[in-house]
């Protein structure tokens, strides 16, 4: 299962173990986006400052997490 809809509906069932790996799913996709969206922004000319206040953590949190990834 990869569809968004399907997987939200998996972690919110009954089943731990389907819960579980939707859960873990839904995880890798929404980190897989900030990624990529991290990079447009970049890409962009954002600071790392306005990246971490659109996210709502800290310029150092975004910038640890992301910047070696987002300056290739």
């Amino acid at each position: 299962m990869t569809d968004p809809t399907g997987l939200a509906a998996a972690a919110s069932g009954t089943d731990p173990r389907e819960g579980l790996r939707a859960a873990l799913a839904l995880r890798r996709l929404a980190e897989a986006l900030e990624s990529l969206q991290v990079r447009n922004a970049r890409s962009q000319g954002w600071s790392w400052q306005e990246i971490a206040e659109a996210l709502e953590v800290s310029k150092q949190a975004v910038h640890k997490k992301h910047a070696s990834s987002s300056d290739r």
